[in-house]
């Protein structure tokens, strides 16, 4: 007998044995659709039983048992699949509607805000990287900067995704996030393995998902964190069970952090016109072997490179498909897309493609050696658009290699199992966080965006309500 077999008789059975002066978890079955699972397989014609804000079976709607009363919901023509986890938010500090990036900004309304922009896309969790927390100063003293991310953290928030936290980060000081003032001191500065180590012993103090650092010294313009630092951070995070994931953009350095031990690395390993060699594919592949932390992962981050050329090779009088795509005006207004993305910007950008080629290679000899790609899209400056950059992601991982599916798989089950959320399948037990599309992104990934409905812990997310307070923001903002 099949495990979904086996799985729908056990539900059926729970439900005739129940007493029935209890009151039961409502029930809803989603009907007809094709299923796309999360973890690879695909079920044509399937249902979906929903009881309160867990699946309880998944099968073909001729094995799935519909206990009396269910709600019975027909998608018939539609495609199912999980919701996406994003592995590398940075969130809070932008106004969306304004366009604007400030620490004053980071509250616990505009954090939710962002939450309600990524569910509306299909995300169902978030972690957050670079976040505007209390945290300890080198020099004594604390930053009294709150703890907003840490009680959102704590909330389940209908209609927006769960968030994670990876904290403040830690870098050389003046290398850490780049790009808006608002977020270039959030992280805590370190100079030495006394610093490190009080630092860390901070750090942990928050139970960040993972301790974020940034090694790069931005093309010989900035001094980094070396490695007699870094190796330190990940001693002392590992002493204490936490894991580390990293900015970084030399080989040297890669290889370096994986004899460290370190678990993720935000944007590809290696880059900077550095080839992944031998040497760290056979320091990928012994890790695994020794069980050495062997879950390593990527969030590559080729998803604004992969736009760049995609407006590269459009021709002049014309726009890429989608920058007019309905999805992204729903969420952002006219004067947004022309500012951030319109004529003048492509007027000036450029597009490497041998480097774009290159980190793809790269990316994808290391996921052959053994490590994870996942989702991460590095939301946060003004130009990086919230939810939307999410199907631009899927986008960029079939340009540099991936199938469809496989991507799927990446975006779903395994970026969540990184997160630690209980999302990302569509398997009795998870919770009922799935994306209802009008077409088939198997056939053809950028159906990702065709989207009907979003559903969170069993709830339908109210999508037409969310774009129309978002359109208001917009002639809000455009009369100021």
């Amino acid at each position: 007998m099949s495990q979904t077999r086996r799985t729908v008789l056990l539900f059926a059975a729970a439900l005739l044995l129940a007493s029935p002066a209890v009151a039961q978890t409502p029930v809803t079955v989603f009907e007809g659709a094709r299923v796309i699972t999360g973890d690879g397989d695909v079920i044509e014609n399937g249902s979906i039983v929903v009881e309160g804000s867990r699946f309880v079976a998944v099968g073909r709607r001729a094995d799935v048992f519909v206990p009396a009363g269910a709600r019975r919901i027909d998608i018939a023509g539609k495609t199912v699949m999980p919701t996406m986890t994003d592995l590398h938010g940075h969130l809070g500090f932008q106004n969306v509607a304004a366009g604007t990036m400030s620490k004053g900004t980071f509250t616990r309304e505009n954090l939710i805000d962002h939450l309600q922009r990524l569910a509306y896309h299909g995300v169902g969790a978030v972690v957050g990287i670079g976040d505007l927390v209390d945290r300890a100063k080198p020099g004594g003293g604390r930053t009294g900067w709150g703890d907003v991310p840490l009680r959102v953290r704590d909330e389940v928030i209908p209609g927006a995704a769960l968030f994670k936290t990876a904290g403040a980060g830690m870098a050389y000081p003046g290398a850490g996030a780049q790009g808006h003032e608002s977020r270039a001191d959030v992280m805590y500065e370190v100079t030495t393995p006394e610093e490190v180590r009080a630092a860390v012993e901070d750090y942990v103090r928050m139970k960040p998902e993972f301790i974020k650092i940034w090694v790069d010294d931005r093309e010989g313009r900035k001094k980094t964190l070396p490695p007699e630092l870094y190796r330190v951070i990940a001693e002392e995070a590992h002493r204490r069970g936490v894991p580390v994931g990293v900015h970084n953009v030399k080989l040297a350095d890669a290889k370096e952090l994986m004899r460290a031990g370190v678990e993720g690395w935000l944007h590809v390993p290696v880059r900077g016109g550095d080839a992944v060699d031998e040497e760290i594919i056979t320091l990928v592949k012994n890790r695994i072997a020794r069980n050495d932390h062997p879950t390593m992962w990527i969030t590559p981050g080729l998803h604004t490179a992969w736009m760049n050329m995609t407006l590269v090779n459009t021709p002049a009088n014309q726009k890429p498909a989608w920058l007019t795509d309905p999805l992204l005006t729903e969420t952002y207004s006219p004067l947004a897309i022309e500012e951030h993305w319109g004529e003048k910007f492509r007027a000036s950008v450029r597009f490497n493609a041998h480097e774009f080629e290159l980190q793809s290679k790269n990316t994808m000899a290391l996921r052959a050696a053994g490590m994870k790609v996942v989702m991460g899209t590095d939301t946060g400056q003004t130009r990086h658009l919230i939810g939307y950059f999410n199907h631009m992601v899927l986008e960029s991982y079939v340009a540099m290699g991936m199938t469809p599916a496989e991507t799927i798989v990446a975006a779903t089950r395994d970026s969540a199992e990184i997160a630690r959320v209980n999302s990302g399948l569509i398997a009795p037990g998870r919770n009922a966080d799935f994306i209802v599309l009008d077409a088939n992104p198997l056939e053809q990934i950028g159906n990702s965006r065709r989207i009907n409905k979003v559903y969170l812990r069993g709830e339908e997310v109210p999508r037409a309500a969310m774009a129309a307070k978002w359109r208001s923001q917009f002639r809000t903002a455009a009369t100021r």
